[in-house]
């Protein structure tokens, strides 16, 4: 933490039995707590579910809804819907009125797992209409689209389900081309990841498997949120500062599986001005960048989609007299390959 700013950490896109996952809030909750978590967001499709958020044990339970029309064939277009406190499925025949409802009822809309390959039996249930407008943010990383993506052959299937952490890299590249396109077409669109966690058990002939139980997924892809001031444990009171976080854009994807992710700062400052993430810095000359990560790592300052400095270790410090959308990228070795470590949202430099 620094000043009055602390880190918490979540999961933001999770399933129960009031859709299609194989856990109660009590279960989810229990195996957050085990992974460590701060916090979960669940997100059943289209069901918003009343009266469970809460605290369960160290972990702050909230309700969110993962919205999409059924009518839609093949499936395309899936909205994850944060703190709008009310059931809006009804809306879903019309993506931008879902979006618009959204914000009418001062929530969050994040597009859910933007780009998908086919994969383990499944199709793909992309996001396609970018140019839409009132959304907040992007799901950069979703792990079981990943690995959804790793199955596509019944070989690789059975492998990846066994030894997952050999195949997960990081974040699709057209989803992070697209997102730095909308960044250079002057929106700003936070970073959030997820598990996508259902816990479904998986049959291939006489072998089953539980891909993947819930506190597996919390230890890969989260999200971590930079909050002004310190959650008390009272509901309301962290829920609306998780949120603020969120929608301030004070976020980070973290593969906190490889190595935690905790304690990552990215700063900019021009002149007496001083911006962190997710914040919008207007220059007085030349920007200075400053990014410190909690272990050594390949370190990537990204502005419009192109990287405009990279170093190793655990600082990295950059001058720009540049406008645009930066963003950090971090990698590194992990199980005989380059793995993406952090990706977060941007500093908007004009």
């Amino acid at each position: 933490m620094s000043g009055n700013i602390y880190e918490v950490i979540g999961n933001l896109h999770v399933h129960t039995t009031y859709s299609d996952g194989t856990a109660s809030y009590e279960e989810v909750a229990q195996a957050a707590r085990r992974a460590g978590l701060d916090f979960v967001v669940v997100t059943d499709h289209n069901v918003w579910v009343d009266g469970l958020e809460g605290y369960y044990g160290s972990v702050l339970m909230l309700t969110g809804e993962e919205v999409h029309d059924p009518r839609h064939l093949p499936q395309a277009n899936h909205l994850l819907a944060f703190d709008v406190g009310t059931e809006i499925a009804p809306k879903a025949s019309d993506t931008q009125e879902l979006i618009d409802e959204v914000n009418r009822r001062g929530g969050l809309g994040f597009l859910a797992h933007p780009y998908e390959r086919a994969g383990g039996g499944e199709a793909p249930i992309p996001w396609e209409d970018f140019d839409l407008s009132g959304y907040h943010g992007l799901e950069v990383w979703n792990y079981m689209s990943e690995f959804k993506s790793l199955a596509r052959f019944k070989l690789p299937a059975v492998y990846y389900a066994f030894f997952p952490e050999r195949g997960i890299r990081g974040p699709f590249r057209e989803t992070l081309r697209q997102w730095d396109q909308l960044l250079s077409d002057g929106k700003h669109l936070t970073a959030i990841g997820g598990a996508d966690a259902h816990g479904m058990t998986y049959s291939l002939g006489p072998l089953s498997r539980q891909l993947f139980p819930y506190e597996h997924l919390f230890r890969c892809v989260n999200t971590h949120v930079l909050t002004e001031g310190m959650c008390n444990g009272s509901p309301d009171h962290d829920k609306a500062l998780i949120y603020d976080g969120i929608r301030a854009g004070r976020t980070w994807v973290g593969y906190d599986l490889m190595a935690s992710t905790y304690g990552f700062r990215f700063h900019a400052r021009s002149g007496t001005r001083q911006v962190m993430i997710g914040q919008e810095l207007v220059r007085t000359g030349a920007a200075i960048f400053e990014v410190q990560v909690p272990r050594g790592a390949e370190l990537c300052l990204v502005c419009n989609g192109q990287v405009v400095t990279r170093t190793s270790g655990k600082m990295l410090r950059y001058t720009s007299a540049e406008p645009g959308a930066y963003r950090v990228e971090a990698y590194r070795r992990y199980r005989f390959g380059r793995r993406g470590w952090i990706f977060s949202s941007p500093i908007y430099v004009r």
